[in-house]
């Protein structure tokens, strides 16, 4: 097979399991919590760092939801289990970057291994959230070319990959849906401060030998967990979040 479509091939399984990462994350922060030397960091770090993780998250989220906000239904930028596309995003976000949801994923993610406050694992994290991206967005992009042909080659010469091109902005040709936010979105938000707690438990627990059921980030998991069960409901059983032409 040419390293072409083994790229292709191997990003589109990926592509299908993308939604594991937590999972790997989460196992991965185990022995870096557990080797890490927390006393040798002093109050004013603890917060510093504790403030950035959280920032970069809050980021990523944004950035995702105004990616999903602006994204009509049948465009490249809301399929899940395979490559979809009706049209190609060329407004709004996908105006200034080519891939804004996994910006917004590495970004939400980046923030957690911060929030283990060792930068080894900050820098691992990045190299291997790069390495299993690159054949994602490789097979996506193989995709559009193919599907939309030079429309598609002369936006992506101008639109870079994944650092934003501010200058290129263009207003997106529908507004933004706070809907659709609610709709999609519930999910990571409970994926990512079950994350924040998961770190923050476990760095107590190899201090102290226990767990702490007042520390803030278990409570803040706790009420995005209340969260994503109403907004699930509301999404599966009524029809107060549905909204023609959106995803």
């Amino acid at each position: 097979m040419a390293l072409l479509h083994s790229f292709e091939k191997s990003g589109n399984i990926l592509f299908k399991y993308r939604g594991q990462i937590p999972i790997i994350l989460f196992l991965l922060a185990i022995p870096v919590i557990y080797l890490t030397h927390y006393d040798r960091l002093n109050e004013t770090v603890v917060s510093v760092l504790t403030i950035l993780s959280v920032l970069l998250s809050l980021t990523g989220f944004l950035i995702r939801s105004y990616a999903i906000g602006t994204t009509p239904k049948g465009t490249s930028g809301r399929n899940t289990q395979e490559q979809v596309a009706e049209s190609l995003n060329q407004t709004g976000i996908y105006s200034i970057v080519r891939h804004p949801l996994y910006l917004g994923n590495y970004l939400m993610w980046i923030g957690i291994a911060v929030f283990t406050f060792n930068g080894y694992f900050v820098i691992i994290m990045s190299l291997a959230y790069w390495l299993y991206y690159e054949r994602i967005m490789f097979a996506e992009e193989r995709f559009l070319e193919r599907k939309f042909g030079e429309a598609y080659i002369k936006w992506s010469q101008k639109i870079p990959a994944f650092i934003p091109r501010f200058k290129n902005y263009k207003k997106s040709i529908i507004p933004f849906s706070f809907k659709s936010v609610l709709r999609r979105e519930y999910s990571g938000v409970f994926a990512l401060t079950i994350g924040f707690a998961f770190v923050d438990q476990l760095r107590v627990f190899f201090q102290h030998g226990h767990v702490d059921p007042w520390r803030i980030s278990l409570f803040i998991a706790v009420a995005a967990a209340f969260l994503a069960i109403i907004l699930r409901t509301l999404k599966h059983q009524t029809k107060l979040l549905d909204e023609e032409g959106r995803w």
